[in-house]
């Protein structure tokens, strides 16, 4: 095989209670690429549709990401990529992830797969450290897991999958400002009080419980975030309107995609999703802000091939 194109799923990071450690892939939002070899021992970037973002290998998530596995590869060849991103920057839904995740999950294809998804997501950490000055996985591993991922440790780094119950939809709207990763890092505190950590690391642990036993009810509970949502949530604009507002249509909890300023619902079933997009929509039409609103099953899988119709 010559060539590959690839789906690259958004992302949602975080999740409330999971700073840093817990992401999700959605299904039907991402970006598209198209990755083939080339004669040359190097990573190229031939063309960007959708974004202006750079084509120098070294100033681009997917060329660094891409520089990381050729690194360790023992091919003699290069790659070049074409990236069509759907995706906005500085979305908060995970857009240098699905570059940089997608990038090297179609190289290991091209490759016949010598390397593992745990070794595909260390080398899209790189792109993410270009981004945001940060090598975090919370975004990366989902988008070449699939599903639900927790970063049980960073060192040395450890992905464990976690189930995804079958009704479990995810809502995001995203007011389009733009809210840098490196930027929103800046102003979190690096110092939490015993009392909120607790907190944090039992809504985490319940989380984690509901996912695996299927109980939306503790899902819900456990959508809150004591340490993070407080601080960023000052810089996007209708935050806690639309947290109220979803509720009331029944979404099982809600908080901050990422960095934001996206920010996400889960819900059970495609119909409560639905109605918390439209609550989500009755919040910003009445702004002078652009946004979009996506509705997603949660993906079973990560980067995958998209095959030609017959």
């Amino acid at each position: 095989m010559e060539e590959i194109k690839v789906f690259c799923p958004a992302t949602i990071a975080n999740v409330s209670c999971g700073f840093d450690v817990l992401g999700l892939a959605l299904e039907s939002v991402g970006d598209e690429m198209v990755v083939r070899k080339i004669d040359e021992p190097t990573i190229r970037i031939r063309k960007i549709i959708g974004q202006e973002l750079p084509l120098e290998t070294d100033k681009n998530v997917a060329g660094v990401a891409g520089l990381a596995l050729l690194e360790k590869s023992s091919c003699s060849h290069g790659f070049e990529i074409e990236i069509y991103k759907n995706i906005k920057p500085g979305s908060g839904i995970g857009s240098s992830a699905a570059s940089s995740a997608g990038a090297v999950w179609a190289m290991n294809q091209l490759l016949d797969t010598p390397f593992s998804p745990l070794e595909l997501v260390q080398f899209a950490m790189q792109g993410e450290k270009l981004a945001s000055k940060v090598a975090h996985a919370d975004n990366v591993a989902p988008a070449i897991y699939g599903g639900f991922t927790l970063v049980r440790s960073y060192a040395p780094l450890d992905i464990v999958p976690i189930h995804t119950p079958n009704e479990l939809y995810a809502t995001v709207v995203h007011p389009q400002i733009e809210i840098k990763t490196s930027d929103s890092r800046k102003i979190l505190k690096t110092n939490i009080t015993l009392e909120k950590g607790i907190q944090q690391w039992g809504n985490l642990g319940g989380l984690i419980a509901g996912l695996f036993t299927e109980d939306y009810g503790l899902i819900g509970r456990s959508l809150e975030d004591h340490i993070i949502e407080p601080i960023r949530s000052i810089l996007i604009p209708e935050f806690e309107h639309v947290k109220k507002a979803v509720m009331e249509q029944g979404a099982l909890g809600s908080g901050i995609s990422g960095s934001g300023p996206s920010i996400f619902a889960l819900s059970k079933g495609l119909e409560t999703a639905t109605k918390v997009a439209g609550a989500m929509k009755a919040i910003y039409a009445k702004t002078d802000l652009d946004f979009d609103v996506h509705v997603s099953k949660i993906s079973s899988k990560g980067v995958q091939p998209i095959t030609k119709k017959a």
